[in-house]
């Protein structure tokens, strides 16, 4: 056994593999068939000219570029094509000159080429073209068609699959649409994972967290037909279930525990109520309509003003925090700039998270791939405009909703009544202190000035004349007599004045702590307004400024489905306060119709399991996204999604128990040749750790995870070598580290998912391992990078080494002396399997270690604060070793 950190190797780069022959995704080169200017020429130009050529009527050189026959017509330099006659046509000669687009990079060779190839074939469109171009004629009939803007459909599942491999009664359906594709392909799916790998695969999956030695036993022995349903069912009703795919939920949310946007970084001390929303929904298994229904308008489900609000209406108001998670620099910085920038950055989620769309693309021009207009961005924005409000902003804190009611806030006033008497009992107190102490000084003074004295001092400091200064500054004693200062003449008159009146601060703070603690949620509401004229409206921005207005735009979704279904969003509910607009448009969006909402909900859950999506850009469903490998199958399961009453719980028990699903990981040679991206998944993908599993598997397998759910943010902070680590912050105003360390209590070994999110503090840890830091709104997809500065981290960092010591422990606890028996635990808990050849090695190391660390002497380590002053145990040092080296190893970091 080699004790060293490695890693498996990830391509950086996306390659169009081919099938049988055939292209799975199609390569970026020039069409072989008919070629028509709306399918193949009109996206081109889009991309790259029409903001110079036809957009928002710019018109460059008089040229309009939008209409083929427009092209033929030209502008002042003439017909910019002549058609069948590529060598006369003056467009092709500026693109391969690279004069055009001016300013921009020049066009790909194949791009060029379709264009060139389409004039010679005499410049043909598919349609007769419209005489003038309106609003009606934004998009073509082409873009229309994108797969993604087509009604999700119930598609039968395959009754037989040709060949070698037929489907059998009682299949899994997800199964049957897989073994289509690869029977076509020539390949089938792997043999099933043995059970030790089945359950940690499944235990990471629907957890994050490795399983123990016990339920790796008991599912092992189990014998019975629905043992891995029971494994299933056992993991789903975890609440560690709802830790792990809340943070899945919450990185498409964009959650942070700090505004971001400036260099401050206001920490946001109520963002943690939407985090534990997310992690009880998920738990509860809340259908997901529901869910996101409650993100989008929670607040507008509850009945205002916001005052003794029950646990559901709580709940509906931390849900909206979704809409509270774009970085907001108001706080610190709120001029016009910074509030649309927060505006920008909530739709970009919006856009990314619930349409797999770049919807943010089209802020400032119409989208250059995909037929979103800069209209239909605004439309979506007016949806939220009513709750932002930018004629009356409101910021971060003003934002905040309390949670304590009627009856808590007269407990309150009445405890605070009681306070105040003794603090009107300390001032009084401290007053005769004051004049006892003053008269003492006084005499010794000359008996001709103690009046003056006594009068220049109890006079206002605002209305000292100048001689009264002068003589108080003679004085000092006199001068610096304050309440505060008690304590200095304590000394000199034997006197416990500082004494008495601190115990009275702290009687009136003991009295205090008894209040009824006020809590807030970070919500998103709308301020209800008497007239219809005090609804901001929403303009639409010249290249996406908001200083230039332009036209007026009412409240809707993408028109590009409104050859599907209804777009416009009514501008004012008849039944609510509010504008209603957002919980009318969250209940057209969850209506079982819209075609991307559950496309992108079952895609994403797709990815958490096998590593990549069905759409490998789970952000992004449009033209610069990737088509779906398995269209049917990507239908048929949000069809059922929906059907099934929107459970994610009910997905995951259909994704899972597939065989597709219980595939081993193992390559081979032919199928690596035929499928080298393994797109048409005839094995499992291998995975590495997300950043906060390695950490929380590092904390379970060590014995140290806290377990507990919910509340406040486990701090972060600077250390002195600028490393972030968790750790309440003790530096100063200016930044300078006091290096005084505040004990955590045991938070520090909470999971990772209630470290506090810092836009500006990503925790190096799990930094390092690709956790999204945020500075970005949101994060659809995280990259799996492989680069030095993890094997770094791993080997080196104090975290490591402090995570070691404590799996150390625990084995020196559970195995006493027994060297061998130490062994054996460190791999099944660290790897979920017993030692094989490697025990005889591992205990060798562990001894080699010990023996080393006998003449070699050294403390414990820990990541935050100053070593231990007293040598470690040899053994435990050598064990920690070991354990440093298992954590470090690929079989720890890696999920079959």
């Amino acid at each position: 056994m080699h004790f060293r950190p490695a890693r498996y190797a990830a391509s950086a780069s996306f390659v169009f593999m081919t099938v049988g022959g055939a292209s799975v995704f199609g390569a970026a080169q020039a069409p072989t068939g008919p070629l028509t200017f709306e399918k193949d020429v009109r996206p081109i130009l889009k991309a790259h000219c029409f903001h110079c050529h036809g957009e928002e009527g710019e018109m460059k050189g008089g040229l309009d570029v939008r209409l083929a026959r427009y092209l033929s017509k030209g502008g002042k330099s003439g017909p910019a094509i002549t058609a069948g006659q590529p060598a006369t046509s003056h467009i092709l000669e500026v693109l391969k000159n690279g004069d055009m687009p001016k300013g921009k990079p020049p066009l790909k060779a194949a791009e060029i080429a379709t264009i060139e190839k389409w004039i010679a074939e005499g410049a043909p469109t598919a349609r007769p073209e419209p005489e003038k171009l309106g609003p009606e004629h934004a998009f073509t009939d082409e873009e229309r068609a994108w797969w993604a803007f087509q009604p999700i459909r119930h598609t039968k599942v395959p009754d037989v699959v040709s060949g070698h491999q037929a489907s059998v009664t009682g299949e899994n359906p997800v199964d049957a649409f897989l073994k289509k594709k690869l029977d076509k392909a020539g390949l089938a799916f792997s043999s099933e994972a043995d059970r030790g790998t089945l359950i940690r695969r499944a235990t990471y999956d629907l957890t994050g967290l490795p399983p123990t030695p016990e339920e790796v036993d008991a599912f092992v022995n189990d014998a019975s037909p629905q043992a891995w349903e029971k494994v299933i069912e056992r993991l789903l009703a975890s609440p560690h279930y709802g830790e792990r795919w809340g943070r899945h939920w919450l990185d498409v949310a964009g959650y942070a525990d700090s505004d971001g946007y400036t260099e401050k970084d206001t920490e946001r001390p109520w963002a943690w109520k939407y985090r534990d929303y997310v992690i009880t929904a998920f738990n509860q298994d809340k259908p997901f309509d529901q869910f996101i229904r409650e993100q989008l308008a929670g607040d507008e489900m509850v009945k205002q003003p916001y005052r003794n609000l029950d646990a559901d209406a709580t709940a509906k108001l931390a849900a909206t925090g979704f809409l509270r998670m774009a970085p907001d620099g108001t706080g610190t910085m709120n001029d016009r700039a910074s509030q649309n920038s927060t505006i920008a950055d909530t739709i970009k989620i919006v856009g990314t998270s619930l349409y797999g769309m770049t919807i943010a693309c089209a802020q400032c021009h119409d989208h250059r791939y995909d037929p979103i207009s800069q209209a239909d961005y605004y439309r979506l924005r007016a949806v939220f405009e009513p709750g932002f409000d930018t004629n009356t902003w409101r910021t971060p804190a003003g934002r905040l909703v309390s949670l304590l009611t009627d009856v808590e806030r007269a407990e309150a006033a009445k405890i605070e009544a009681e306070a105040k008497k003794i603090d009107e009992a300390r001032l009084k107190q401290q007053e005769a202190f004051i004049t006892e102490v003053l008269e003492k000084e006084l005499l010794k003074a000359d008996e001709d000035k103690r009046d003056a004295l006594r009068t220049a001092y109890r006079t206002a400091v605002k209305d000292r004349k100048p001689e009264q200064v002068k003589l108080l500054k003679d004085w000092p004693r006199v001068n610096q007599l304050t309440g505060g200062s008690l304590y200095l003449y304590d000394t000199t008159y034997q006197t416990k004045h500082a004494d008495t009146l601190k115990k009275m601060v702290e009687e009136a703070t003991k009295v205090r702590a008894t209040k009824p603690k006020e809590e807030f949620v970070q919500a998103f509401t709308e301020v209800p307004k008497a007239k219809a004229d005090l609804v901001p409206a929403t303009f639409i921005f010249n290249r996406g400024d908001p200083e230039q207005k332009k036209d007026k735009v009412p409240p809707s979704d993408l028109t590009v489905l409104a050859g599907l279904r209804k777009v416009e969003v009514p501008e004012k509910s008849a039944t609510l306060p509010t504008t209603g607009r957002r919980l009318a448009f969250a209940e057209s969006i969850t209506d079982g119709k819209h075609p991307l909402l559950a496309r992108v909900l079952v895609n994403r859950a797709w990815m958490h399991h096998f590593g990549k999506g069905i759409v490998t850009s789970a952000g992004d469903f449009g033209a610069l996204g990737q088509k779906p490998t398995h269209p049917e199958l990507l239908d048929w399961l949000a069809s059922e999604f929906m059907a099934q009453g929107w459970s994610m719980k009910k997905l995951h028990r259909l994704i899972m128990t597939s065989e597709a699903y219980r595939q081993s990981s193992t390559r081979d040679a032919n199928k690596e040749r035929l499928d080298p991206d393994n797109a048409l998944l005839s094995r499992m993908n291998v995975r590495r750790l997300e950043a906060e599993s390695l950490r929380d598997s590092m904390l379970a397998v060590s014995g140290k995870l806290a377990p507990h759910l919910a509340g406040k943010p486990v701090p972060v902070m600077a250390n002195e070598e600028g490393q972030v680590v968790i750790g309440q912050d003790t530096s100063d105003t200016a930044g300078r580290p006091s290096g005084k360390i505040i004990p955590l209590n045991g938070e520090e070994f909470r999971r990772s998912i209630y470290v506090q999110v810092r836009r500006s503090k990503p925790l190096g840890m799990l930094e390092t391992f690709d956790a999204p830091t945020m500075v970005e709104p949101n994060c659809s997809e995280r990259p799996s990078t492989t680069v030095s500065p993890q094997s770094l981290m791993l080997m080196n960092s104090g975290y490591m080494r402090e995570y070691a010591q404590y799996f150390a422990t625990r084995l020196q606890k559970e195995c006493a002396n027994d060297v061998k028996a130490q062994v054996t635990l460190a791999f099944r808990l660290a790897y979920g399997r017993a030692p094989q050849a490697d025990v005889e090695a591992g205990v060798k190391f562990v001894e080699e270690q010990a023996a080393f660390y006998k003449t070699h002497p050294a403390p414990l380590e820990y990541a935050v604060g100053p070593p231990s002053k007293q040598n470690a145990d040899p053994s435990l040092l050598g064990l920690a070793a070991l354990c440093h080296a298992l954590m470090s190893a690929n079989e720890f970091l890696y999920v079959d």
